[in-house]
């Protein structure tokens, strides 16, 4: 996973642990929930659309050409 995946997997975590705090100690929100699902989708998303790209050839020594 590139750096911004990995990022955006953390907050993805995060927002999951305040939601369920923000649920047990004040009640539960459909909005809230509803956003965490749109965050986990996009958060999947960016890592299948991140593992698909190959990656880029090494870089050729110095002093070769072709």
């Amino acid at each position: 996973m590139s750096g911004p995946t990995k990022t955006m997997t953390v907050l993805t975590c995060a927002a999951l642990v305040l939601t369920t705090a923000y649920t047990v100690a004040l009640g539960s929100s459909g909005w809230l929930w509803f956003g965490l699902v749109v965050l986990i989708v996009t958060t999947i998303g960016m890592a299948a659309a991140d593992s698909a790209v190959p990656p880029p050839p090494p870089p050729r020594p110095p002093g070769t050409t072709s």
